[in-house]
């Protein structure tokens, strides 16, 4: 099983965590710099879009079809 890896993300104004692999938060911190965003930016917008899939999910998805790009 792969190993995740935990961060703590302040989200409108509420401390939450997310667990993700490693190389999933890779790509999510070069797809927050390639839009001018602080990671917690970028999730934060994501948590906005993600409709009812949970934020672990969605924040998969993004980086998947970023790195598809």
């Amino acid at each position: 099983m792969p190993r995740l890896r935990k961060r703590s993300i302040l989200l409108a104004g509420h401390a939450t965590s997310m667990a993700l692999e490693p190389e999933f938060w890779a790509v999510l911190e070069e797809m927050a710099q390639s839009q001018g965003l602080s990671l917690a930016g970028l999730i934060a917008r994501l948590d906005e879009t993600r409709g009812e899939s949970p934020l672990a999910s969605a924040c998969r998805v993004a980086a998947l079809i970023f790195a598809k790009g």
